[in-house]
């Protein structure tokens, strides 16, 4: 069996005399998209700063590509760094470079790429979320909601990367820009062979992307499956995440609509 591209085993977070995780264990195999979900307080983000190795759990381990993220040195952690993107919730484009330069930073941070080839690299990356030449040149405060959105995804994707994380991808924005912006990351993980990792707490995100749900609640990984399975699952968050009147609505259209791509195995 392939290696997981994610491995969280046996993790604990503590802050404190507070125990956010329990002994938790989830797993992501390569092309998967894995929502993760969970109320105030449920450590989702916690989670997701773990894997990006920004928090180091207080027990157990996170392991990506193979590679332990504790004991990793900061040469290895940036290699491994650099075959991931991060999308955060708000773009956090730097406010004094332009779009071209903003989406030229991973790049130039290497330190072994031509300025030629960087300049082809960030036309093409800002064509493949649907932006021209001429936005290239414009100001993060000249932008709109949505246009840092992609510019933010174009930067995500600068260095080709194999592993895609996404914090609140649509948060901000209205539902037709939302709607957009989902089918562009659906099309792009298919032609980048992506695997992602997101979290959300937007149901029609959730449910058009995501090929497995983590649920967390009470310290735990509570469920963790397709909509289907999860919804089968019997708990309070998910009767009220999923059940309630916005969630049946979601999921009546995921009915009619099919889903997203099948999981690529079985829940565990």
């Amino acid at each position: 069996m392939a290696t997981p591209i994610i491995d969280v085993a046996g993790l604990w977070t503590t802050f404190g005399k507070t125990v956010v995780h329990e002994d938790l264990n989830l797993q992501v195999e390569q092309g998967e998209v894995v929502a993760l979900v969970g109320g105030s307080g449920s450590g989702k983000t916690t989670l997701l700063r773990q894997m990006l190795g920004l928090e180091t759990p207080t027990r157990g381990t996170v392991t990506i590509f193979g590679d332990n993220l504790q004991e990793a040195d900061s040469a290895r952690l940036q290699q491994m760094r650099n075959r991931w993107g991060m999308l955060f919730q708000h773009g956090a484009l730097f406010s004094a470079l332009t779009t071209f330069d903003n989406v030229a930073q991973p790049m130039r941070e290497l330190r072994t790429l031509p300025e030629d080839l960087i300049r082809d690299a960030v036309l093409l990356k800002l064509q493949m979320v649907g932006l021209t030449p001429a936005d290239a040149l414009k100001m993060p405060s000249d932008l709109s909601g949505g246009m840092v959105k992609r510019v933010a995804l174009a930067r995500a994707l600068a260095l080709e990367p194999e592993l895609l994380f996404l914090d609140e991808p649509t948060a901000g924005l209205d539902p037709s820009l939302a709607d957009s912006f989902v089918a562009l990351i659906a099309s792009l993980r298919e032609a980048m062979q992506l695997t992602v990792v997101m979290v959300t707490h937007d149901l029609d995100t959730l449910l058009a992307l995501s090929t497995r749900i983590a649920v967390l609640a009470d310290k735990h990984l509570i469920a963790y499956g397709s909509a289907q399975e999860v919804i089968a699952v019997p708990h309070p968050f998910i009767e009220q995440f999923f059940l309630g009147g916005r969630g049946r609505r979601a999921l009546q259209v995921l009915d009619q609509h099919g889903g997203p791509h099948e999981p690529l195995h079985e829940a565990t």
